[in-house]
Parts: structure tokens; sequence; C-alpha cells
């Protein structure tokens, strides 16, 4: 059974903090060095110092990135910087963006879930990484609180839910343009009526974690560690729900980026084998993102599989010839997994033709969702070759987490990320 409960939120205080997008932050884990520098220049309460404190020569057991994120979060609760309502709400929020041409806007609403330490009802489509997971570990550990939320997915076809809640919303308690310089929104609402409808719509349904599996495997690690109970605080974490069949949800494809010694004669001739290799025709001396657009469209297919390869002596599509032979290399895993773009290509290609095993993926292949990006650092002698794919689909993503399996790293990439620092909740 799903359970959620409404929660008494910690917000930044407007009468000292005026302007909200100086003290906000992406997630975590999409903040580089350079911009953990800039927010950390943007204000001395901005909430990176929270969720990814700076690593200190010095550092040791007693005082540490941790240790700081819970001195100054206390900080900033008894200073006032921080304030923690004083009834229990739950938090609608809305972001406004704009991706590839489109206006749109993702609907969803923070709120308290229980944790499901067995996945049953919780569905997880990656695997979570030990390190990961361990420095999340610390931080809850030392400020006892969830600092940002993780996203979920509940399916809800008649978007009977979020018709609800809009019901609720009149002028937002946060408006603010975010790092990402989409519109961030948020409202408070209390009604009794309107939380009981939620917990009710919700209480069979089946959820999806689409960013936050580290964290969520970590609240989980969490609870067990210091024993929490069916109904303690710590047993459940604060997440942002969202409807699987919003519009406003988008998921980005993730591209390759490939170092390797092989020619690329040899390399597709090797993709010869289960693709039909064609050359694209077409200049390459415009910019980046004007040869992107075109690739892009080139490779776009709703029933094939096919994906393109940038290399500094040509573009090629490859396109799969028959689904079957991933069915005779690994039988063991469900027919969603073995039809996802992304097993195909690491599968046939990054392992079948350049070699590139589990041991050496981290060395030789990186990742970036803008094909932009894939173009320029290939052509600028970075990385050898990139493949550009297609964005994978939010059908398959629940198919393969229902079967309780996980797609390979890096397949799926939501958007809009959710801004840190609009709500907090200590346990």
């Amino acid at each position: 059974m799903v359970s959620v409960e409404p929660f008494r939120g910690i917000l930044y205080n407007r009468e000292k903090i005026h302007d909200l997008s100086l003290v906000t932050s992406p997630p975590y884990d999409i903040i580089s060095p350079k911009m953990q520098e800039e927010l950390y220049r943007k204000s001395e309460y901005n909430i990176v110092r929270l969720i990814l404190g700076k690593i200190l020569p010095g550092d040791d057991e007693r005082n540490n990135r941790y240790t700081r994120a819970r001195d100054l979060f206390n900080k900033w609760l008894e200073e006032g910087i921080l304030i923690e309502d004083r009834e229990p709400s739950i938090y609608p929020y809305k972001v406004e963006y704009r991706v590839n041409g489109k206006e749109k806007v993702m609907r969803g609403f923070f709120i308290l879930l229980k944790l499901d330490h067995e996945y049953r009802q919780v569905k997880a489509h990656e695997r979570t990484l030990s390190k990961p997971k361990e420095d999340r570990l610390k931080l809850m550990r030392e400020t006892k609180a969830n600092l940002e939320p993780i996203e979920l997915l509940y399916m809800d076809e008649e978007d009977r839910i979020m018709e609800e809640v809009e019901k609720h919303l009149d002028r937002p308690c946060i408006d603010v343009v975010g790092y990402d310089t989409f519109r961030h929104r948020l409202w408070r609402v209390q009604d009794d009526e309107l939380i009981r409808f939620i917990k009710d719509e919700l209480r069979d349904e089946v959820l999806y974690i689409a960013d936050g599996h580290h964290r969520y495997q970590t609240s989980v690690d969490y609870a067990r560690e210091v024993g929490a109970g069916e109904n303690d605080p710590r047993n459940y974490m604060m997440v942002v729900l969202a409807n699987m069949f919003d519009e406003g949800l988008t998921i980005l494809p993730t591209h390759r980026l490939v170092r390797t010694e092989q020619k690329l004669g040899e390399i597709l001739e090797g993709c010869r084998d289960h693709f039909h290799v064609e050359e694209i025709d077409m200049d390459r001396e415009g910019s980046p993102d004007r040869i992107s657009r075109e690739i892009q469209d080139i490779i776009r297919t709703d029933d094939e599989h096919r994906f393109a390869l940038y290399h500094r002596e040509g573009v090629y599509v490859l396109t799969l010839k028959d689904e079957k032979v991933m069915d005779r290399l690994v039988p063991e895993r469900s027919k969603a997994w073995r039809t996802l773009d992304v097993s195909i290509l690491h599968k046939l290609v990054i392992e079948g033709v350049l070699g590139i095993t589990d041991e050496t993926l981290e060395e030789r292949v990186k990742y970036t969702r803008d094909t932009a990006t894939a173009i320029k650092k290939v052509e600028g002698g970075e990385f050898d070759l990139s493949f550009i794919l297609n964005p994978t689909k939010i059908e398959q993503i629940k198919e393969i987490a229902s079967m309780g399996e996980h797609m390979p790293q890096k397949s799926t990439y939501f958007l809009p990320k959710l801004l840190s620092g609009l709500v907090m909740r200590r346990f």
C-alpha cells in the first residue's frame, strides 16, 4: 500500500531572503565543480552549502562537508533564515520551461512518502552505486533531514489528482526563475479533504522513481540503520509526485562519447553484421546546434532502432536489422530490456564491436544529454566518436521497472529537474 502524509515544510524566510534565485540550486548530482563555485558566490545562504558542500584541506571525521552542512542547517533555523511551517501541508509545484522549441508546464506536489523497503509498490529502473549512496547517507546521518526531494511518477490517465489539487491554488508562495532559467512556482495547501482524496487515490497505486534512485535507497538504508518503525518519521521521505501522463514531462536521450584506437572503417565493418550502415551527406561546417538538429531529425523513428555515429571522418546512421539478435545474446533479459536502444547499442556496438567491457566502460565512455556537445567534443579531439540516440520512452521505463529490472546506466534524463531549496524537511 502506498502511504503519503502532509508535513511541516522548511522554507527560506522571505523577510530575510528577498531573492530566492540567489539561494536555490539544481539537484546535487548535476552540480559541476564550476557550478558549485558559482552557487557559493551567489549567497552565503545558498542551499549548495548544505547539499554539496566543499571538501576542504584538513577535513577529518569531526569537521567535514557533512558536519558543516549540519551546523549550517541548524544555524539557519536558529537565525530564522529558514522557517519550519506550523501546520502540516502539501506543496503543489509547477515548472514552466522550454525544450526543443516547445513551451511546457510540469505539475506535481511535495508530500511525504512512506518508504517501501522491498520495492513492491515503488519501482526503480536504475541500479544504484555504492559511492553516491555512501555520500548521501553521511549527509543524512548528520543533518537528519531531507534537504531536497526526489521525483516519483504515478499513473492517472484522467488526471483526477492534479485537477483536484489545482482547485486549491491561488497566489503561489514562491515564484522564482531558477539556475536552469525555468520558472518554478510553489503553493502551500492544508485542506484536509484534498489530502484525504490524494491518500485514497494513491493507496493502490504503483510509483516509479524518475529521479533520485540513490537518495531513495539511502533513505531506506538510514531507516534500517536507526531501526525506524512503520510510522517513525525516519521511515518517510520528502518527494515530489507527478503524473506519468503529464505532457509537461520530458525525457531526453543521453548520448555516448567514446575513446577508441580502432579505425573508422574497422568499426563500420563490425557494425554491418547487425546494422544497416548509411553515411549522411551533410554540411559539417555550420554550427554544432544546426548539425545536431539535422542528425536528430534523421534518426527520429517510432518503430526502428536507429542512432547516429559521429566521427571526424564522417557521420553514419546505424539501423538495427533484426531484434532477434538480442534474443540470442541476452535471453535472460526481458523483451522490454532487449529492445531498448541503449541496450542494443551497448551490447552490439560498444561491447561487441569496440570491445569495451564493464571494467573499462567508466574510463572509455562518457555521457552528455546535449547533442551539440556530443559533436563538439569529437571535433575537438577530446573523444574519437560519439553515438547520438533517441530518447527512451516512458512506457519502456514503466515496463522495465515493473519487472524489477534495471536499465543500463544513463538511459534516461528527465526534465525539468526539481529545484533544490524550495522546501526542506527534518525528521
